[in-house]
């Protein structure tokens, strides 16, 4: 199953966490220093909270979590034959989980993932201080070392 990801600054994480459970009416699926994510139902969402006081209330990053590393695979052969520059990472530790992923930018240089979750990790990792998930400005080929980035 894949679904969208929503992932946004919070500026207090557990005000934040009590709030969306009340709003979706579930609890989180993983609670972390200065993390929380939410896997909901529905409507299917990924809703990824990140703990940064000064950027309260923003949107952090965009993405479409699914199910493995073929669709991961598949959506950089697809994105790059449209065109759009793409910027891969392969085995990335970041969120408090080890992925799969490429990224793109919108048409306002926002970010956007797709990504899968391999496994648990215990660090946030990778994340500057400003918050979280922000690519590196160069495109890698499709299967080159990829660049360094978070979420």
């Amino acid at each position: 199953m894949s679904r969208v990801q929503l992932a946004l600054n919070v500026s207090d994480l557990q005000q934040a966490i009590t709030f969306y459970t009340k709003l979706f009416g579930t609890e989180p699926a993983k609670i972390r220093e200065g993390y929380a994510n939410f896997a909901i139902a529905e409507p299917p969402l990924k809703l990824v909270l990140i703990e940064n006081p000064t950027e309260g209330g923003t949107l952090n990053h965009l993405g479409v979590e699914v199910e493995d590393t073929e669709r991961v695979t598949a959506a950089i052969t697809r994105l790059q034959a449209e065109g759009l520059a793409t910027d891969i990472e392969q085995q990335t530790e970041c969120c408090y989980a080890l992925q799969d992923k490429v990224w793109v930018h919108g048409p306002d240089a926002e970010p956007w993932e797709v990504y899968t979750v391999l496994a648990d990790a215990g660090s946030m990792a990778k994340v500057p201080a400003d918050g979280c998930c922000t690519p590196a400005a160069e495109t890698v080929a499709l299967g080159a070392k990829p660049a360094s980035s978070c979420c």
